[in-house]
């Protein structure tokens, strides 16, 4: 079993019910943020960094999905029949994600700043760590609402509260999904089998970070993005 991630989820299936009318014809991933589908701002941050799987959970209208990603080498699970959620859309995929820890990572933000996979790469600890979440100070989270989702202490532990908020990327060992006998559940229930055991860690992005949940959020990333001139 390989200690370092080179497999990666991306999260795909879900309905986008807060962008409205913008996913009435699409599903989320698909609509356009400066001048290019949202999927593709992740894939950018994805294709400055080598790995070797990737998987894409299908749901809502996923013939779209399918049609832009043919031909890039990703495959995909296809949860049409349920949609099962971040843990079990991740254990579903298993099979083709391999064995060993992976990336997982939605596709509903744009970043600004370093990437964020070799950030997670660089600081990456098998030994002390079952998963390692990437989390973003509040003010460099733009367009997100609310507290923040966790805390980070001295050894870089991570324990729920406001602070920062997880950026929906992280590294994760996936031998705990199996134990859970739920069919559809969220990965919130691994992680607090490990928060339990002090082996949920996570680290700050420096950069900015974008929620593109809503349609206020596509203002805001292409604000963002034109800023940075990308």
């Amino acid at each position: 079993m390989r200690n370092a991630p080179d497999a990666l989820m991306l999260f795909a299936a879900g309905f986008g019910t807060r962008m409205g009318a913008l996913t009435a014809d699409r599903p989320k991933p698909m609509i356009p943020v400066a001048g290019k589908p949202l999927i593709d701002h992740a894939l950018e941050q994805i294709n400055g960094f080598s790995i070797s799987t990737i998987v894409a959970n299908l749901h809502y209208k996923p013939e779209h999905i399918a049609s832009h990603l043919a031909g890039s080498g990703i495959q995909f699970s296809d949860e049409s029949d349920e949609i099962l959620e971040t843990g079990g859309g991740l254990r579903a995929a298993l099979p083709k994600l391999g064995d060993g820890p992976v990336f997982t990572m939605n596709t509903d933000a744009v970043w600004q700043g370093p990437n964020p996979l070799a950030m997670l790469a660089q600081n990456w600890d098998p030994k002390k760590m079952d998963a390692l979440l990437l989390c973003v100070p509040l003010e460099h989270a733009v367009n997100h609402a609310g507290s923040g989702d966790f805390l980070i202490d001295t050894v870089g532990c991570a324990r729920r509260g406001p602070g920062l908020v997880y950026s929906g990327l992280q590294i994760i060992k996936t031998e705990g999904l199996n134990a859970i006998p739920d069919r559809a559940f969220s990965l919130n229930v691994l992680w607090n089998q490990m928060l339990d055991k002090g082996r949920l860690h996570a680290i700050a992005y420096p950069g900015q970070w974008v929620d593109v949940g809503s349609p206020e959020g596509i203002l805001a990333a292409e604000a963002v993005l034109g800023e940075g001139n990308v």
